[in-house]
């Protein structure tokens, strides 16, 4: 089974930055679109950003566009998401997936990995 593999997360005050790691395993992803989502407790899991397999087409939520950058590295099977000015709004577990489908932000597993913690600080 693939496990999808997030790490980079922590406590920052707001303002800070983190970079966000995706490595999954299990296969190769080069090929594939990939996403980020987040999930704070009682709300339901938002897409985030995706990249295309080829790195040239990237896509965002409203709420994180100018503050975030998704990028990839096909050679090193992983993903990343570098996060900038961030703010208390921002915290949540954040995950990776494979998408199936582009435009609809649809994740491609139908299952997650253990995700990453970001908390933002005021």
């Amino acid at each position: 089974q693939v496990q999808l593999v997030e790490s980079g997360g922590g406590l920052v005050q707001a303002g800070g930055s983190l970079r966000l790691s995706c490595a999954p395993s299990g296969r190769t992803f080069s090929r594939y679109n990939m996403g980020w989502f987040r999930q704070d407790p009682g709300k339901e899991r938002e897409f985030v950003a995706a990249i295309a397999w080829s790195g040239d087409m990237t896509v965002y939520v409203d709420s994180v566009k100018g503050r975030f950058t998704i990028s990839r590295d096909n050679a090193k099977n992983t993903v990343y998401l570098q996060m900038n000015s961030l703010k208390p709004e921002d915290t949540a577990v954040y995950y990776c997936n494979a998408l199936r489908d582009w435009s609809k932000r649809v994740p491609f597993y139908d299952y997650w990995g253990q995700g990453t913690q970001v908390t933002v600080s005021s």
